[in-house]
């Protein structure tokens, strides 16, 4: 079983192996990102819950692909443009 990670840039942060705990973790990112108005809480905690349960759930990872997508497309007329 193959250990799933989570990169950010250069760096790569491991997850728990346990599909149960994963779901766990992406949930509470997603509900702690809706009320990111609150000073610990950010609306940071919403694209990084995505990206945690797009590993087990196929609508969250159907989501996150159509995200990359657009922000590719998005970024690479802004490169020609420049």
């Amino acid at each position: 079983m193959t250990r799933h990670r989570v990169a950010f840039g250069s760096r790569q942060v491991p997850l728990p192996r346990s599909k149960g705990l994963r779901i766990a973790l992406g949930t509470a990112l997603l509900l702690g990102g809706l009320v990111g108005f609150l000073p610990v809480l950010g609306f940071w905690m919403i694209p990084l819950g995505l990206i945690i349960l797009s590993i087990d759930i196929a609508v969250a990872r159907r989501l996150r692909r159509r995200s990359v997508v657009w922000w590719g497309r998005r970024r690479g007329v802004r490169r020609e443009r420049s």
